[in-house]
C-alpha cells in the first residue's frame, strides 16, 4: 500500500514539475547535444585552471614548456596534454579492461561532442572548445576534421593498449609513439594553425622519441604497481600487485630478457640493461634525426628524407608549402611545439649516465635545469 502511494506521489511530482531548459549539455554521450552548453568565462578559467594543474603534476615537463607554445594555441595546448594524461591513466585507475573501456568511449562521445559545438561541461572539454572556438574566430572557414580525427587516433591507440600488454616489435612501439605522442603534437600544430609538411616531419620524429622514452620511463611503475588508490607517481615500487613487462618482445629476445626474472632481480635481470640501450639508442637516433633535418630546414636545404607520412589524412600539403623560405618560415612559427625534443634527450643523458638501469630512483626526480635548458635551446633554435 504504501509501495502505491509513494509510486503515485512521484508519478504526480514528475507530470506537475515544471520543464526546466538545461544549462548544460544532457544527451547520452554518444550523440550531439541539441544546443550547445552554455559555457561562461567562470567555466574556462575553472578548466584552464584544472588542466594546468593536471599538467604540473603529472607531466611537469609539458608544465614547463608551455611558456614556448604560442599564446593563441596554449588553451589548445593544456587540453590536448591534459587529454592525454587522463587517457594514460585509465589502466592505473580501473578494476578491469571492460570499465577501461567504457572510460576510452566516454573520452571519444566527449571529442565528438566538443568538435559538434555541444560540448560537456567537463573541463578538458570545457578547454578545447574554447580553444576551437578561438581558432574558428581567427580563421573564418577553417577546418577542423583533422583534429577531430587525430583525437580519435590517440584515444583508440590507447585503448590498444589498455591491458599494458608488450610491443610486438620495435616497429609496433614506434607506430604507437607515432600515433599518440607525434600526433598530440601534430594537434598543437594544427591549433597555430600551421599545415606544414617541414614542422610535421620534424615533430614526427621528436614524437617517436618522446613515445619510446615515455614507455622506458614507465617501465618502473607497470613492472612493479603501487597498491591500489595510491595512483602517485612516487610511489614506492612492490605494492604487491602483479605487473608487467612492457618492452618489444623482438628486443627482449635478443637481449635474452624473461619477464619472471625482472619480477624477481629487477634492475638485474639478465640482459635487461641491454634491451634498455637498445630501446634508448632507437628514442635518441630520432632526436639526432630531428636536429639534424632542423638543421638543414633551418639553411633553406631539403630535410635529408622524405616524410613517411606524407599523403595520409592531416598530411596532405600544398606545392607552395614546400619551398625553402615556407619551410624556414614554417620552422620558426612552429619551434616552440617542437620543444619536447629538450626534456626527453636530458632524460636519456641521465639514462646513459645510470648506466642504463631503469629503476634508479634519479630518473623518476624532476629535472631542475629543464626551464633554463629550455630557454637555451629556444633562443637558440636548437634542440
Amino acid at each position: 500500500m504504501y509501495a502505491e502511494q509513494l509510486s503515485l506521489r512521484l508519478r504526480i511530482q514528475t507530470i506537475s514539475r515544471p520543464r526546466l531548459r538545461c544549462t548544460y549539455a544532457t544527451t547520452p554521450y554518444s550523440t550531439p547535444a541539441p544546443h550547445a552548453s552554455r559555457i561562461t568565462e567562470a567555466d574556462v578559467d575553472g578548466a584552464r585552471s584544472y588542466c594546468s594543474n593536471l599538467v604540473q603534476k603529472f607531466d611537469s615537463p609539458s608544465h614547463v614548456l608551455q611558456t614556448f607554445v604560442p599564446p593563441q594555441a596554449r588553451d589548445a595546448y593544456l587540453s590536448i596534454r591534459a587529454l592525454n594524461i587522463e587517457l594514460a591513466r585509465i589502466p592505473d585507475l580501473v578494476s578491469n579492461q571492460r570499465v577501461g573501456a567504457l572510460r576510452m568511449q566516454f573520452w571519444r562521445d566527449n571529442i565528438t561532442r566538443t568538435f559538434a559545438d555541444t560540448p560537456p561541461k567537463e573541463p578538458v572539454a570545457i578547454l578545447l572548445h574554447n580553444a576551437l572556438t578561438s581558432l574558428k574566430s581567427r580563421h573564418p572557414g577553417i577546418s577542423t576534421n583533422v583534429m577531430k580525427g587525430w583525437f580519435m587516433k590517440v584515444i583508440n591507440t590507447r585503448e590498444q593498449y589498455i591491458d599494458n600488454r608488450p610491443y610486438t616489435n620495435m616497429e609496433a612501439l614506434e607506430t604507437y609513439a607515432e600515433n599518440t605522442y607525434s600526433t598530440l603534437m601534430y594537434l598543437t600544430l594544427a591549433a597555430l594553425p600551421l599545415n606544414s609538411m617541414a614542422t610535421d616531419h620534424v615533430a614526427s620524429h621528436i614524437g617517436k622519441a618522446v613515445g619510446i622514452t615515455a614507455v622506458l620511463r614507465g617501465l618502473p611503475l607497470i613492472a612493479f604497481p603501487p597498491p591500489p588508490n595510491h595512483h602517485n607517481n612516487n610511489s614506492a615500487f612492490g605494492g604487491g600487485r602483479q605487473g608487467a613487462v612492457v618492452l618489444p618482445l623482438d628486443v627482449m629476445a635478443e637481449a635474452g630478457v624473461k619477464e619472471e626474472e625482472v619480477f624477481r632481480q629487477g634492475a638485474e635481470a639478465p640482459g635487461l640493461k641491454d634491451a634498455i640501450f637498445t630501446i634508448a639508442t632507437r628514442a635518441n637516433d630520432h632526436l639526432i634525426t630531428a636536429k639534424e633535418m632542423l638543421k638543414n630546414l633551418q639553411q633553406g636545404k631539403d630535410a635529408g628524407h622524405d616524410f613517411e607520412h606524407e599523403g595520409e589524412e592531416g598530411h596532405e600539403y600544398a606545392e607552395q608549402s614546400s619551398t625553402s623560405r615556407s619551410q624556414v618560415d614554417d620552422i620558426e612559427r612552429g619551434f616552440g611545439v617542437l620543444m619536447p625534443a629538450v626534456p626527453t634527450r636530458l632524460w636519456l643523458e641521465k639514462l646513459e649516465k645510470h648506466d642504463f638501469d631503469i629503476f634508479r630512483p634519479e630518473l623518476r626526480a624532476r629535472d631542475w635545469r629543464l626551464p633554463w635548458k629550455s630557454y637555451w635551446a629556444y633562443s637558440r633554435r636548437t634542440l
